[in-house]
């Protein structure tokens, strides 16, 4: 049932483009907690057909980029909840581009202007698996949730940078996640 690729085709990225969630699972090197984040809205680019990114928005926490930066492991995963039950994981080496970064604005262009716009993760991808999908349940999709952008909006600027260096410098585990201002 689970098929591995080199790389994506242009089956895969159409498969990649009609999903309107996907998930990041990201792990420390030794021990610590497994991290598994669900990511939404117009958030995902492809770049070619070994490397992706996705705009990362101001949340609770920063746990993917305290990851990468102790051991760079990422995976990237689709599901579908409509019509064809398939499921696809990207997995590769994931970086962090923050703000200071000399991409940061070619790879920021790619994206609309959401507010609390934190970083951008980018993955280079070494293996491409499809799987079945076949439990995974049949749902409709109502729309986009406005309540992170509304969040980051009432924050402003400087309440988000002093969110960023309270809640979001260190991992649950205690490990940097290398936020820059």
């Amino acid at each position: 049932m689970a098929k591995f690729f080199k790389a994506l085709d242009d089956k895969l990225n159409a498969f990649i483009a009609e999903q309107n969630v996907f998930f990041v699972a990201s792990a420390p090197a030794k021990g610590g907690h497994v991290n598994l984040s669900p990511k939404g809205g117009d958030t995902f680019r492809l770049l070619g057909p070994n490397r992706a990114c996705y705009l990362d928005l101001t949340g609770s926490g920063n746990e993917t980029a305290a990851h990468l930066i102790d051991n760079g492991r990422l995976t990237i995963m689709f599901c579908s909840f409509i019509r064809l039950a398939q499921i696809l994981r990207l997995f590769g080496t994931g970086r962090v581009v923050g703000k200071k970064h000399p991409d940061w604005d070619g790879l920021c262009a790619l994206f609309p202007d959401y507010p609390g716009r934190r970083q951008i993760v980018v993955i280079d991808i070494d293996l491409v698996q499809t799987s079945c999908g076949y439990q995974v349940p049949l749902m409709d999709f109502a729309g986009e949730r406005d309540t992170l952008a509304k969040w980051a909006e009432s924050k402003g600027p400087e309440g988000l940078i002093a969110y960023r260096s309270e809640k979001n410098a260190l991992s649950l585990d205690g490990l940097p996640t290398g936020i820059e201002e």
